[in-house]
């Protein structure tokens, strides 16, 4: 690949077909990868890489339930909750599911009480799914008010308890292991703001969601209302397990059910389709270029659509946590970039804050823009008239520039942008979006040789925040030790 690529606008008179080529229609969406440098040559140099770094052989063992999650020596299920893994997996999910199903009925039959505040405490992706998924899709649901709560600090719990009735409020503790101190912490401030309201049975409001059953029995909640999912599903992952409970129960049970069947539908066209028709491979194509030959450290991600507003964070969990390595699976130091830094923003909000940097600034960053045509409002037309046509003009004008004898209103143009355009944002596309990003991650971590089904490099500072809790300063550098005193720790 050359470091020089043609101008892109140049691309369109060098090959008549490169709509064609470059866009591509799958499960309510339209991908255009039309305004990136990609050509033929460039897909299939990627394919070429992607064949001989195992993609076919890597895909079929992710499907298959292997044990993909080489450094912990377990499978990547998450596809099974979907219906697409192993039929063992598959099964199991299953009969997850339907004791999910059975206690989204008890809640809405009132045998917990009456409910009309659900407290979703969790973190990382115990949080992070739920709070996109229900912002996203449930703010005219009516079913309940959801507020998700993962920050340890206790203001963003307090800012919780103003929203919700404690004498109406079910707890949902969502901790893979149920020993996040966060998680735990939190909960356990929830069922002191419930006693003190003089909340009867504090413990008969609480549903927990891990992968450790026995540790939430140890905590205190009972069996009955406690919902397993499999420990080979990662967090980042689990928003179609019981960590999605938040979700059936503020959407309904039969939205939460089409929010999987999208997701299915987008895994069988990752593991169907031919590489060049392929969303999640072309995409992947698109970030190793940039990445490695064009030497971008970022990309931005902005979501033309309020509802989508949290997407951005989403992906920085998926994208940085799971491809954020510096070690090949067979622990050999990557001989180039892993993830690029992934940031964004809600359109049209950025155009006013960080797009001068995009068009004239000296970073070059390629830019994914989200958008839907359906609106999810029934206001003037005029509303999201002028957001889509705000979309489609800065894409246009990264991609074209315009140049200018006044050299601080000369824009260089050449600037890659790529669109996904919904044609609605429902449960099923929305699932399907978010699956279509897992595979993305997937393909990328393929390419690099790593496993992005793990994630210690997020254990260090917690497990020194734990040893500061037991020995205080013993051991620390001098800067760290001086904050703690500071602080008055």
């Amino acid at each position: 690949m050359t470091l020089n690529p043609l101008p892109i606008a140049s691309l369109f008179t060098h090959d008549p077909d490169r709509l064609a080529t470059l866009r591509i229609d799958q499960s309510g969406m339209l991908f255009d990868w039309s305004k990136t440098h990609l050509d033929p040559a460039r897909i299939a140099s990627g394919i070429a890489q992607l064949n001989k770094a195992g993609l076919t052989d890597a895909r079929a063992r992710l499907f298959s339930g292997e044990a993909v999650n080489v450094t912990e020596g377990r499978a990547a299920e998450h596809i099974a909750e979907r219906g697409e893994g192993a039929p063992d997996s598959n099964m199991r999910a299953a009969r997850c599911h339907a004791r999910m199903q059975a206690m989204v009925e008890a809640v809405d039959a009132g045998l917990l009480g009456d409910i009309r505040h659900i407290l979703h405490v969790g973190i990382g992706g115990s949080a992070l799914g739920p709070q996109l998924l229900v912002d996203a899709l449930g703010r005219d649901a009516g079913h309940y008010e959801v507020a998700v709560v993962s920050n340890v600090d206790g203001s963003a719990l307090a800012e919780a308890f103003r929203r919700c009735d404690p004498h109406h409020t079910l707890l949902i503790m969502a901790s893979k292991t149920f020993t996040t101190i966060e998680t735990l912490l939190n909960a356990h401030s929830v069922i002191e703001w419930m006693e003190e309201a003089g909340v009867e049975d504090p413990y008969g409001r609480v549903i927990a969601v891990t992968a450790a059953p026995q540790a939430a029995l140890d905590w205190g909640v009972d069996e009955s209302r406690i919902l397993p999912f499999s420990e080979t599903v990662g967090g980042r992952y689990s928003l179609w397990s019981a960590i999605g409970l938040p979700v059936a129960l503020a959407l309904g049970w039969e939205a939460f059910g089409a929010l999987l069947d999208g997701a299915a539908e987008m895994d069988r066209h990752f593991r169907d389709t031919p590489s060049t028709r392929n969303v999640a491979v072309l995409a992947a194509i698109a970030d190793r270029f940039y990445v490695e030959d064009m030497g971008c450290q970022t990309r931005a991600v902005f979501a033309y659509d309020e509802r989508l507003r949290l997407l951005p964070p989403y992906l920085q969990q998926l994208e940085m946590e799971s491809n954020g390595k510096r070690v090949t699976l067979d622990g050999q130091s990557l001989a180039g970039p892993s993830a690029p830094i992934t940031w964004g923003g809600v359109g049209t909000d950025c155009q006013h804050a960080v797009f001068q940097l995009l068009h004239q600034g000296m970073i070059l960053s390629p830019i994914e823009f989200v958008a839907v045509i359906e609106p999810g409002h029934d206001l003037d037309e005029a509303h999201h008239r002028q957001l889509l046509v705000n979309c489609f003009a800065q894409g246009s004008a990264l991609m074209t520039g315009r140049a200018s004898n006044d050299p601080a209103r000369d824009y260089p143009g050449d600037r890659p942008s790529v669109t996904i355009l919904l044609d609605r944002l429902d449960p099923r596309t929305l699932g399907a979006l978010i699956a279509f990003y897992e595979h993305r991650t997937f393909v990328n971590a393929v390419w690099l040789g790593i496993n992005p089904f793990d994630q210690f490099g997020v254990e260090l500072g917690k497990q020194m925040a734990k040893a500061i809790e037991r020995d205080g300063t013993a051991g620390l550098d001098p800067s760290t030790a001086a904050l703690i005193e500071r602080a008055g720790l």
